[in-house]
């Protein structure tokens, strides 16, 4: 009978490991929709990341970058460039006053796209960015925006990189 019952459970235990990995949420975003002066296109994360890595654009990013005249070294630079920042300390910061204008302003450049819950996603990808490593890229940022698809503007984000790096640099004394 006890055998019995260490069966039953462990049955029962696999198949809530099985249906949880059906059900569960993705989590992260799986392509961003990309617009540079006036063109938009949306590309897997994957390619973005493979820029990042590699310096070579293809397929719809490629395309897009050189309908734009953008070059894609300078894309590359602003995917890979760190911003050290304690996870903990930019959880705080972020729900502040100043934390939530920031947010607005770097929501300009990085969004849902459906003007829903920007700035609560934003948070979370920025936080999640920094929790493994203390540290941002806008590729970490991109990879674990908590929605199916993230809208990049690309004419702002030099901007909005600047302004959270001015956002973060008195908070780097926490590190």
């Amino acid at each position: 009978m006890q055998h019995r019952a260490g069966q039953v459970a462990t049955a029962v235990v696999f198949i809530s490991l099985g249906l949880g990995a059906l059900v569960a949420p993705a989590g992260a975003a799986e392509s961003v929709r990309l617009n540079y002066r006036g063109f938009s296109r949306t590309v897997p994360v994957a390619l973005l990341a493979a820029l990042a890595e590699t310096g070579e654009s293809s397929g719809p990013l490629g395309g897009l970058l050189d309908q734009a005249g953008q070059n894609p070294a300078e894309l590359r630079s602003l995917l890979t460039r760190p911003l050290p920042v304690n996870s903990v300390v930019l959880d705080r910061s972020l729900n502040s006053g100043p934390g939530e204008w920031a947010l607005d302003q770097l929501g300009d450049s990085i969004h849902t796209g459906k003007g829903e819950a920007d700035r609560q996603a934003l948070r979370s990808a920025l936080v999640l960015s920094a929790s493994d490593d203390n540290q941002i890229t806008l590729l970490e940022v991109l990879q674990k925006y908590p929605t199916e698809e993230v809208v990049l503007e690309g004419d702002r984000i030099q901007d909005a990189y600047n302004s959270l790096a001015s956002f973060l640099r008195p908070l780097s004394i926490f590190l």
